[in-house]
């Protein structure tokens, strides 16, 4: 299925399998891709606010302001910024979907790497939990290899790693064995999620992080 967009007033346009959407456009929201004429990344985001869960939103806005990784995907320059996804916001006023895309704006990080992490993320959040930080690098270097969780706790030295199906290959495995033996060597707490945990509302993910925090000193504010 397409979704098209034609500029208030245009021709009626009737196609197989082509959804047509009547809304303002500014020039600024049109690029090109492979000649075709498409919308920006930020517009697209707004677009799909119309369609997408606020947790939906994040994922995806997470992915469009994260900085890529020049060795894997040949740019480092994010897909757009927070100030892009926010200029579309204000100029939109009255537009289905900004509801939750004011909600979402309000949630997105530059870090992650994976919708999973994303989802984590917001599950620790939303359960009361410190919020983790995404993709940061320690400032030590064990085993001329440095360490970078997909999530950590830097105060109460806890790196949360989410392991995607990937982790069960030979290789990933040795490597995995190699990173939670750099953890203990910094004395640092790892704990792992996978897919398993993050069912039910991620109630087993959240169970492991919480464990780990409270072990490590943290208590929830008082009321």
């Amino acid at each position: 299925m397409f979704h098209v967009i034609r500029p208030e007033g245009a021709a009626h346009l009737n196609r197989p399998h082509v959804v047509v959407h009547r809304m303002k456009l500014y020039e600024d929201e049109v690029t090109t891709v492979d000649g075709v004429p498409v919308t920006t990344v930020e517009r697209t985001w707004l677009d799909m606010a119309e369609i997408l869960t606020v947790d939906e939103l994040v994922v995806m806005g997470d992915s469009c302001v994260r900085i890529p990784r020049v060795e894997f995907e040949g740019r480092d320059t994010p897909l757009c910024t927070l100030g892009d996804l926010q200029r579309v916001i204000d100029r939109h006023k009255g537009k289905r979907g900004l509801r939750k895309a004011k909600l979402a704006i309000q949630l997105i990080r530059i870090g992650s790497d994976s919708p999973q992490e994303s989802l984590l993320r917001l599950a620790i959040v939303r359960a009361g939990l410190p919020e983790a930080a995404l993709n940061v690098p320690l400032d030590v270097e064990d085993f001329g290899r440095s360490l970078q969780p997909d999530l950590s706790h830097r105060k109460y030295k806890i790196g949360i790693e989410y392991e995607g199906e990937t982790h069960g290959n030979e290789a990933q495995v040795v490597r995995d064995i190699s990173r939670s033996e750099r953890y203990e060597a910094l004395g640092w707490t790892e704990v792992r999620i996978s897919k398993r945990h993050m069912v039910n509302d991620a109630k087993a993910a959240i169970a492991k992080v919480r464990g780990a925090l409270v072990q490590a000193g943290w208590r929830p504010a008082r009321s």
